[in-house]
């Protein structure tokens, strides 16, 4: 297992930059972020891409993933006007595109949430053809999809590893799978060493980051009450050999560089157990 920072904490930074200050943090990879100002939709430029993936190649730095801009804006994949669930795949197709032109394995999607009235049946089958579309778009670019579970301040369709997996084995993609985020399971008290169990293969991708328990804070992991020697523990046992990707929060990008540097301190030595 590497580690590997979601450039997003670098938010206030040219993508160029996070790149270095995230090389210079000691991380292995980047999850690059599809927001601004960062790799948005159709921002960058076929030179610009090159040019960000000679500067990785510099830096000694793999793109452990891609996350595209989520979390109810400006995408739903869920969502029951049809002009913005459509609008929502185009985008997310649009993101796999970017990934695959930037040499992203791993595209990670947000489940959505239902508007107030719609019901989670009509969320989950909206949900489901949206992933079905974007599966056969990803398969073609040779992208894997991670979906993420949440807390239900993110989503009311997919909280649980149970949740993932059902979507998962309805659809049928080899090429869905899940990014398990350490904090959203110890929202929802749902076990990581179970979670791990039951995914088997179909985890893709980790999201690492600590919280008190009530809320997904996103912080350093340490700061909080997550006890994390039982997750390596238990990511090790399964034969996970993926990024880890710490995902911190928006209050860090005052202090990216600080708040990056003692995640990898932190982090590194449970790796080298």
């Amino acid at each position: 297992m590497k580690t590997s920072l979601s450039s997003f904490v670098y938010f206030n930074y040219r993508l160029e930059d996070a790149i270095q200050h995230t090389a210079a943090a000691g991380y292995a990879g980047i999850d690059i972020w599809g927001g601004r100002p960062h790799a948005y939709r159709r921002d960058l430029s076929q030179e610009e891409i090159a040019g960000l993936r000679q500067l990785l190649r510099a830096s000694h730095l793999a793109v452990a993933s891609f996350i595209p801009a989520q979390f109810r804006y400006p995408t739903c994949l869920c969502s029951n006007n049809e002009t913005i669930r459509r609008d929502s795949v185009a985008y997310i197709q649009d993101a796999i595109g970017t990934a695959a032109a930037l040499g992203a394995p791993v595209v990670s999607v947000c489940p959505g949430h239902t508007v107030n009235g719609q019901g989670s049946a009509d969320g989950w089958q909206r949900l489901a053809d949206s992933l079905d579309t974007l599966c056969k778009f990803a398969a073609s670019r040779d992208i894997r999809l991670a979906i993420e579970p949440a807390d239900r301040y993110e989503t009311d369709l997919i909280q649980t590893t149970a949740d993932a997996i059902r979507m998962i084995d309805l659809l049928g993609h080899a090429n869905l799978g899940v990014v398990l985020d350490n904090g959203h399971a110890f929202v929802v008290n749902e076990s990581c060493a179970e979670a791990i169990q039951k995914l088997g293969s179909r985890l893709f991708h980790v999201h690492i980051d600590d919280n008190n328990g009530v809320r997904d804070q996103h912080l350093v992991p340490g700061d909080g009450r997550f006890d994390f020697p039982p997750f390596i523990t238990a990511l090790r046992q399964a034969g996970y050999a993926g990024y880890l990707c710490a995902e911190l929060s928006w209050d860090y990008t005052v202090d990216p560089d600080d708040a990056a540097r003692r995640t990898h301190e932190r982090l590194d030595p449970l790796l080298r157990k």
